[in-house]
């Protein structure tokens, strides 16, 4: 198995995206924590885990709240001896609206949330990886350069400081073998989709199938593992064409 006595922690566990990655995670041996604000939720990813024979267990956790996250994190390295794999995928509360109609308070508070949140549980998990001298750090819904579109508010600016955040931990983790790196997948045609809305995301990848839940598990797994040991600092494409680099 690729992540066979790895420690995976997801914040926003409970959701598709964080799911996925659980699952993923879960099915090639590593143990998940999972973190977030509702527990149902997380306990429902967690049940589906074991059922299929996998370890995991949940946790009660605000993202913003640095002192909650670092003494959850130094709790999973005491209980499971090493963290390995961190994602954070909480919900960005992402603001779209126009740029000249956004209320500046608005846009800061977005913002705020966003780097508070990767600070802090980057942060939390790096302090662990450098002294153990291995890990990984994930991110998920890389910006795209080329792709600008009016109306967007903070959900763009948000992702492109994300990548912004992840290049300067990349600089800063690398020496001590610590690997950082984003996944983006174009969108995933969900079940709340409409039709027409889902057709127009397959039809936009030169593959002609967008990515699934089933295939950010997967990818994130395999990014997490010593198989993908020389990457990091980059975004990993998944879009099925949908994004040409």
């Amino acid at each position: 198995m690729l992540l066979e006595n790895k420690t995976a922690v997801v914040y926003g566990g409970g959701g598709n995206i964080g799911g996925a990655m659980a699952r993923g995670f879960a099915a090639e041996g590593a143990r998940v924590f999972l973190a977030g604000r509702t527990p149902a939720k997380l306990d429902a990813v967690a049940e589906e885990i074991r059922a299929a024979g996998g370890l995991a267990e949940t946790a009660r956790v605000d993202a913003l709240d640095e002192d909650a996250v670092n003494g959850w994190v130094d709790s999973v390295v005491e209980t499971a001896g090493s963290i390995d794999v961190s994602v954070n995928l909480i919900s960005q509360d992402a603001l779209f609206r126009p740029m000249i109609e956004m209320p500046v308070a608005d846009f800061g508070r977005a913002l705020e949330k966003i780097a508070r949140s990767f600070l802090v549980t980057t942060r939390a998990a790096a302090r662990h990886m450098v002294e153990q001298g291995s890990g990984v750090i994930l991110h998920f819904g890389g910006s795209d350069s080329t792709n600008r579109a009016p109306g967007l508010g903070t959900v763009q600016i948000g992702c492109d400081m994300v990548e912004a955040m992840r290049r300067q931990w990349a600089c800063e983790l690398g020496p001590r073998s610590v690997r950082v790196l984003s996944m983006r997948t174009g969108g995933i045609p969900g079940d709340a989709l409409p039709d027409p809305v889902k057709q127009q995301m397959v039809d936009a990848t030169l593959l002609k199938r967008a990515a699934t839940l089933t295939d950010v598990g997967r990818v994130a797994a395999f990014l997490a593992s010593d198989h993908a040991a020389s990457l990091t600092s980059t975004q990993v494409n998944i879009t099925a064409g949908a994004l040409v680099d």
